[in-house]
C-alpha cells in the first residue's frame, strides 16, 4: 500500500502526492467521515510494436524495386 494522506494534507501537497504516487505506484487520502481514496498514475496499454517511424527518405516504389532486385539476384 502507498503513504496515506489526510485530505487535508493532500490539498496542500498534491504535487508532491501526484509525484510520489507515479514514483511508488500509489498514494491513499482519508477523508474526516473516513472514506480512503487511491491515487495512482494511468498506465497506457500500447503496444510493444508501437514505435514511432522514421522518414528514410526512401519512397514505397523504391523499396519495391529493391526486393525484387534481392529476389532476382536470389532466383
Amino acid at each position: 500500500m502507498g503513504a496515506l494522506y489526510t485530505y487535508s494534507e493532500a490539498r496542500q501537497k498534491f504535487a508532491k502526492i501526484l509525484e510520489q504516487a507515479a514514483t511508488e505506484g500509489e498514494v491513499l487520502v482519508k477523508r474526516k467521515d473516513g472514506q480512503v481514496f487511491v491515487i495512482k498514475p494511468l498506465i497506457e496499454k500500447r503496444s510493444p510494436l508501437d514505435v514511432p517511424g522514421i522518414n528514410l527518405g526512401v519512397s514505397t516504389s523504391e523499396i519495391v524495386d529493391i526486393i525484387r532486385e534481392s529476389r532476382e539476384k536470389k532466383g
